[in-house]
């Protein structure tokens, strides 16, 4: 199988840029394709100030190679609204809302557009990789590249095996993975895949330790920082992540397993429903200045 050199991130938002700005980092070409223009606009300023940092990181004090990294990795990347513009790619990754009906849809549509050499990808966090697939033809050359967030700092990319995911298209995705300089681990389609499978529970117990008043939140936090080392403590994990997008991956892993540790948490639904969702709302578990 051919090396994987030109990349679609379909979604413009906070994942979808950070995937786009590590493949053109790499020297990769990339196209943003998300519906909304004032989001690829925002993606654009993001991935430029981005790079700005890592070109600062690398470089130093060195202006004339800073200004070199950050032109040509940014001169790697195209926006699109289209579709169409996007779909004649190496490699199609999907960042977009976290709801199986348009994820399926969207590959539905990428099939009858792309190239049979033409490999899909989903960055779903919760949902099953197999029936997001489910509808389409390419099985053989459908997996799931799970990237944390933020994605240009943080190293881990889980390569999620299909039932029908081919060895030549995991053994592309791994060497793509390794080549945008992440560590690439495997997981089967499981719930949760490997790292959200172990961080539910943990999530989990922190709120309901908290919600019983057994300890405060500050201290739960201190407690997982200083005596587990954790860089962060479960509520500002929740608080940078989503109350959301918690609620949803816990909801997700309790349909699928029927284990009662994610079964679903009053006070999360209340916060949730109370529209406080965490740092990107101005208030979670913690208030943050927007």
């Amino acid at each position: 199988m051919n090396a994987l050199k030109t990349v679609t991130v379909v979604g413009g938002g906070l994942m979808g840029s950070g995937i786009a700005q590590v493949a053109a980092q790499a020297g990769q070409n990339v196209t943003i394709v998300d519906l909304k223009p004032e989001l690829l606009e925002k993606a654009q300023k993001s991935i430029h100030s981005n790079l700005s940092r890592v070109g600062k990181k690398l470089y130093k004090d060195d202006t004339a190679k800073i200004e070199t990294f950050v032109k040509e990795s940014f001169s790697k990347i195209k926006v699109s609204t289209d579709i169409e513009q996007g779909a004649k790619s190496d490699l199609i990754i999907e960042a977009i809302v976290e709801q199986l009906k348009p994820k399926q849809e969207l590959f539905k549509k990428l099939d009858e557009l792309s190239p049979d050499h033409t490999i899909f990808a989903t960055n779903t966090s919760s949902i099953s990789v197999n029936e997001i697939g489910a509808e389409i033809k390419r099985k053989d050359r459908f997996g799931g590249l799970h990237f944390f967030n933020p994605v240009p700092v943080m190293r881990l990319l889980e390569v999620i095996k299909g039932d029908e995911t081919s060895q030549a298209t995991y053994e592309a995705m791994m060497e793509w993975g390794k080549a945008i300089g992440k560590t690439c681990i495997t997981c089967k389609d499981t719930p949760g895949f490997v790292v959200n499978r172990l961080l539910g529970p943990y999530s989990a117990e922190a709120i309901r330790l908290y919600e019983r008043g057994d300890a405060t939140k500050e201290d739960i936090d201190i407690g997982m920082k200083l005596g587990a080392g954790y860089p962060m403590g479960p509520f500002e994990l929740a608080d940078y992540t989503g109350l959301d997008t918690n609620k949803f991956a816990l909801q997700v892993m309790y349909e699928k397993t029927k284990n009662p540790v994610f079964e679903p948490i009053a006070l999360v639904d209340k916060m949730v429903a109370e529209g406080k969702l965490g740092i990107k709302s101005g208030e979670g578990f913690y208030k943050y200045n927007k």
